[in-house]
Parts: C-alpha cells; structure tokens; sequence
C-alpha cells in the first residue's frame, strides 16, 4: 500500500478541513443536539471534540518547534472529556466559530513545516510531526462521518482507507490472520495469528469496520476454509496517551 508522505499530507489535512468545514455549514441550531454516530454523544460533542483535537496538535507542533513536548490535553484524557462535555451544549454560531479557528490554526501550523520539521519530536504517541499530522487527518476524516450529515465512510479516498488500514492492524486479536480482499483491488493480510479469516468486500467498508463504524456500503463478508462466519471481534483502537475514542 502506499504511504502518506510529508510532502503528501498537508493537501490531505486540507481538503479534510474544508470537509468539516462545509458540514458545519449545513447545520442548522436544531441539528447540534441531535445524535452522532457515537453512542452518547450528539453533534455538538463532536464538534467540540474536532476543534479540541485541532487545536491540541497545532499546540503539539508550537511546542515541537522549540524542541519541547508538551500533553496533548491539558489535564490528560480527563481534561479531554471535561472539554468536550462543557462545550457540546454550545449554540450553533459558537461551535462554527470555534471549528474554524481552530481548523485555521492546526493547518496553518502543518503548512508552515519545512522538509526537516516533519520528524520533531512530540508528546503524542511519544511520536513525531508526522504521527501527529496522520492523527489529525484519521480524526477529522472519521469524525466529519460520525456528524451523520451525509458524508459516511463511502466517502473516504483509496489512500486514507489504506492508512486506516495499516494503522489499525493493532485491532486484529493475536489469535487471527485477516486476509482482507477489497473488491477491484489487491487483496493484503494483517494480522499473524495462525487461524485465517477472509473479509471481502469495498474497501471502504472494510476500513470502516476496523475503525469501528458502520459499513455504510454493507458490502462485507467474512468467511474461514470457504464457510461463512460472523466477522471476529476487533481490539480496543490502538493506545495513545491519552486514549483516543
């Protein structure tokens, strides 16, 4: 598969932006309290969660600049969810004021780096720039999906699906070897537990259920020595510190 370069990943942290951008501008003061795709929240926890996340990395890479590392959420992940409870209830007009800033300032920041800045070193992840910008496309991607406004997985672009993908490899148990066969495309294996699993299917749908949504396409299949089976149970999303949802 092929992998996201620096050189690659800024245009991609843009168009996913203008994505949540857009989808803002759809909604209306009514819409902000209805449900997400997340199970408890509703659109305006995750709004809240999308401009908390933004500003946290452009605050990663401020602190990267000056060779330091700072946490990604003032009061680790307990911080986190304190934020997001407290700004969800927030009127439509201040959530959109609050996205686009902080939309502006994690893009600004990622367009600023120069070829060298992309392997600073930063506390997410215990990672670097570039980790920190893959997390910020995986978070706006996913989470402009769970706004439930029109733009599910079957949306996502053949690269981003790829680096889902990769990234998520961690989901698969220890016991199992997926042999994941996206229609149209290469198939590719993660995943080194002895006992093999075939999930077939679009590959947006397959990226999806990794991520743990809903495959919107309802294309997959899963299937062990040519029988039909349920699709396995996937691991918890991969740690970070703090634990993303």
């Amino acid at each position: 598969m092929t992998q996201i370069t620096p050189e690659a990943l800024p245009a991609e942290l843009h168009k996913a932006a203008d994505t949540v951008t857009r989808l803002v501008s759809k909604m209306d003061e009514s819409s902000v309290a209805e449900p997400s795709e997340l199970p408890g929240w509703t659109r305006g926890h995750v709004l809240a969660h999308l401009a908390g996340i933004s500003n946290a990395m452009a605050r990663q890479l401020e602190y990267a600049r000056r060779g330091e590392t700072v946490e990604l959420y003032d009061g680790g992940r307990d911080g986190r969810t304190k934020a997001i409870e407290l700004a969800a209830g927030h009127s439509l007009a201040r959530h959109t004021e609050s996205v686009t800033a902080a939309l502006g300032s994690a893009i600004a920041a990622f367009d600023a780096l120069g070829p060298d800045d992309w392997q600073a070193r930063i506390a997410y992840r215990d990672g670097t720039v570039l980790d920190g910008g893959l997390a910020l496309w995986r978070e706006l991607t996913i989470h402009a999906s769970d706004l439930r406004l029109g733009y599910g997985p079957e949306t996502w672009s053949r690269p981003f699906c790829e680096h889902l993908i990769t990234f998520l490899a961690a989901r698969v148990p220890e016991t199992y070897k997926l042999v994941l066969q996206p229609t149209g495309l290469p198939q590719l294996s993660i995943g080194t537990g002895g006992t093999s699993i075939a999930i077939t299917g679009m590959l947006t749908d397959i990226a999806a259920w990794l991520a743990g949504r809903e495959p919107s396409l309802g294309s997959l299949r899963a299937t062990a020595a040519a029988d039909g089976v349920e699709l396995p149970e996937l691991l918890p999303w991969p740690a970070a510190q703090p634990a993303a949802r």
